[in-house]
C-alpha cells in the first residue's frame, strides 16, 4: 500500500512538473468530455421534458385534432371534427369519463379600458377545467347554462389578467373580445410555459357556443376534442378504437388517409425524442471524435515524455524500481491528468449547455449520470491511450536508459 502511495505521489509531482504536457492533455480531454457530458444531459433532458409534457397532457387522455398532414398537403380543410362526432363518442365510449370539444382563435385583440393585448381565445364546455385538471382559483367555473345560452362570459389566464387588470380584481369586470363585451367569471390557476416556450397563462376560455357563433361564425365544426379514460393502461386500444370509429363516421374508404389525428401521450414522447435525436447524434459524433483526438494527443505527448525522462527512468530502475512501478507511475500520471480534464470538461459542459439552451431552447438536464459518464470516459482515455507509453517506459533497460 505504501508503495502505491509513493508511486501516486511521484505521478502527481510529475504531472505538476511537466506543465505544458499536462495543459495540452487536460485541454484535449476536457473538450471531448464536455461534448459527451452535454450529450448525456441532452438525452436526459429530452426524456424529462417528454415525461413532463405527458404529465401535463394527462396520462389518461387522448386528443383528436381535425385535419391530417396528408389533407393539409393537398389543400383540404383542417376542421373535420363535428359537434355530432363529440356526442357520438360520448355515447359509444362509456369508459371515457369526460369528452370535451374545443375550438380556438389565435391573436385575438382583447382590451380593458386603455389596455390591449393579443391572446388565445379557446371555446369549450363547462368540463374544460376538469378535462385538463386546470382548476379555477378565483371566481367560478363555466356552467352548462353558459354554453346553452351563448353567454358572453370567460375564464381568464393569470398572465392575461395581470396584463389587463394589474392589481385590480378581474372577476366581475368586462373586457372587449373582438369588440364583444365579455364578463370575467373566473381566473385559472397558473400553468407557466410549455417546454417549447408557449405561455399557457395567456388565454381566455369562453363557452364554445359563443366562440363558434359570435367569433368564428361556425355552427358545425370544432378544432379538437379531448377525452379522458378511466383505465389509462388501455389508452392505446382506445386510441385505435376512436380512430376506426371516426373513420366509419366520416365514411372514409380503406385507401383514404385519416382526416384527423389522434394524439396520445406515447405520440408526444416519440415526437420529442425524434426531434432531439438528430442533435444528440450530431453531438455524439463530435464528442467521440474529440475523445479519440484527445487520446492520440495524450499518447503522443506521453511518448515524448518517455524519451525526455529516460535518464530518470534508468536511475529509478537501477535503485530498485520494478517495471510495474514505472508502468503504474505513467498510468497514474495519465489518470490524474484525465481526471482533471474530466472535471474541467464537466464545468465546460455546464457553460456549453447554457449557451445551447439560449440559442436553440434545447432541453438540458444534468444529473449524476452525466458527471459519472464524463469521468468514466476520461479515465478510459487515460488508461487506454496511456498504456502504450507506460509500457514503453517500463520496458526500458536501466543500463540502456542511463547511456541515453
Amino acid at each position: 500500500m505504501n508503495r502505491l502511495i509513493k508511486i501516486l505521489h511521484e505521478a502527481g509531482k510529475a504531472a505538476i512538473a511537466f506543465k505544458l504536457r499536462t495543459i495540452f492533455c487536460l485541454t484535449s480531454v476536457a473538450l471531448g468530455v464536455s461534448s459527451i457530458t452535454i450529450i448525456v444531459a441532452a438525452t436526459e433532458g429530452a426524456y424529462k421534458t417528454a415525461y413532463d409534457m405527458v404529465e401535463m397532457f394527462g396520462p389518461d387522455a387522448l386528443l383528436v385534432v381535425g385535419g391530417s398532414e396528408e389533407s393539409r398537403a393537398i389543400g383540404q380543410r383542417e376542421k373535420t371534427i363535428t359537434l355530432d362526432d363529440v356526442i357520438a363518442i360520448k355515447e359509444a365510449f362509456p369508459s371515457a369519463y369526460v369528452v370535451v370539444p374545443m375550438t380556438s382563435v389565435r391573436d385575438v385583440t382583447v382590451s380593458y379600458k386603455n389596455k390591449k393585448n393579443q391572446t388565445l381565445v379557446v371555446g369549450s364546455t363547462a368540463d374544460y377545467s376538469r378535462a385538463w385538471t386546470w382548476p379555477v382559483v378565483e371566481g367560478s367555473d363555466l356552467t352548462l347554462e353558459d354554453v346553452k345560452g351563448l353567454r358572453n362570459v370567460g375564464l381568464i389566464g393569470p398572465y392575461l389578467a395581470d396584463q389587463l387588470f394589474g392589481p385590480e380584481e378581474p372577476v366581475g369586470k368586462y373586457i372587449l373580445v373582438k369588440n364583444i363585451p365579455v364578463q370575467i367569471v373566473g381566473v385559472l390557476s397558473s400553468r407557466g410555459t410549455t417546454p417549447t416556450g408557449a405561455n399557457l397563462d395567456d388565454r381566455i376560455i369562453m363557452p364554445i357556443s359563443t366562440v363558434m357563433r359570435k367569433i368564428q361564425n361556425e355552427t358545425k365544426y370544432v378544432s379538437v376534442l379531448r377525452a379522458r379514460f378511466v383505465d389509462p393502461s388501455r389508452l392505446e386500444e382506445y386510441s385505435e378504437e376512436i380512430r376506426l370509429f371516426l373513420r366509419q363516421r366520416h365514411r372514409l374508404a380503406e385507401e383514404e388517409p385519416d382526416d384527423f389525428r389522434v394524439i396520445s401521450p406515447k405520440e408526444i414522447t416519440k415526437f420529442l425524442v425524434a426531434l432531439t435525436g438528430s442533435l444528440v447524434v450530431f453531438l455524439g459524433i463530435v464528442g467521440v471524435i474529440s475523445l479519440i483526438v484527445a487520446g492520440f494527443v495524450l499518447a503522443n505527448l506521453f511518448l515524448l515524455s518517455v524519451r525526455e525522462r529516460t535518464r530518470e527512468i534508468g536511475i529509478r530502475r537501477s535503485v530498485g524500481a520494478r517495471k510495474s512501478d514505472i508502468r503504474l507511475q505513467f498510468l497514474f500520471e495519465a489518470v490524474i491528468i484525465t481526471t482533471l480534464g474530466g472535471l474541467a470538461g464537466f464545468i465546460l459542459a455546464l457553460g456549453g449547455a447554457k449557451l445551447l439552451t439560449l440559442v436553440a431552447d434545447f432541453p438540458i438536464h444534468f444529473s449524476w449520470k452525466a458527471f459519472a459518464t464524463g469521468l468514466l470516459l476520461a479515465w478510459a482515455v487515460g488508461i487506454g491511450f496511456g498504456l502504450q507509453p507506460a509500457s514503453s517506459a517500463a520496458n526500458l533497460e536501466p543500463i540502456e536508459a542511463l547511456r541515453r
